[in-house]
């Protein structure tokens, strides 16, 4: 019973956030199912004319949208995708800092979700690996990671965690200095 109650949730949820994705429906769109008494007139879709024409410029409102309350940030100006006008605090002063801020961004995204995925494979495959290294399983008696939350990391040596902040540490320097020397999209 307890399955099947999670396994509806996870689908539920699944489902619900899919539509974080869709585009709102529009309120200037109007369809109709019956025939129009009169027949729209038939323009071709595109021209050397058109081409060469500059396209209307879409001007951005002066308040931002998620805080109707707030003026809209300077350098976050529409052209990156989701740009809504959300900066509270005021961070990123101009476009070089929001980039910095957005590379911040997906590359703390993509650690999370390394974290989300090693967790639960780490208990699962934790007595695995150490057998087969001839090392003893650093879980505790629960089948539980050693964390601040589990306790247990007193087992970890210190010098892991030099190497392990270290090796960070160099690679995020190492990916710093490359988008330094390359161009904006690396």
């Amino acid at each position: 019973m307890m399955k099947s109650l999670c396994t509806a949730f996870g689908l539920f949820m699944a489902a619900s956030t899919a539509t974080a994705f869709a585009p709102a429906p529009s309120s200037s769109l109007q369809t109709s199912l019956r025939m129009a008494e009169e027949q729209p007139e038939m323009t071709p879709l595109s021209t050397e004319e058109d081409a060469a024409a500059p396209a209307p410029v879409e001007t951005l409102p002066a308040i931002s949208q998620s805080m109707p309350f707030m003026a809209r940030p300077a350098a976050l100006d529409g052209t990156l995708a989701g740009d809504v006008g959300f900066d509270p605090l005021g961070f990123a002063k101009s476009e070089s800092d929001l980039m910095n801020f957005r590379e911040a961004e997906v590359k703390h995204a993509r650690l999370a979700m390394l974290a989300a995925a090693g967790w639960p494979v780490s208990e699962l495959l934790d007595k695995k690996i150490a057998s087969a290294f001839g090392m003893s399983p650093i879980l505790d008696n629960t089948d539980r990671v050693p964390s601040l939350l589990n306790g247990g990391l007193g087992k970890i040596s210190p010098l892991y965690w030099v190497g392990t902040i270290g090796l960070a540490a160099a690679i995020d320097i190492i990916g710093t200095m490359r988008s330094k020397n390359a161009s904006d999209e690396y």
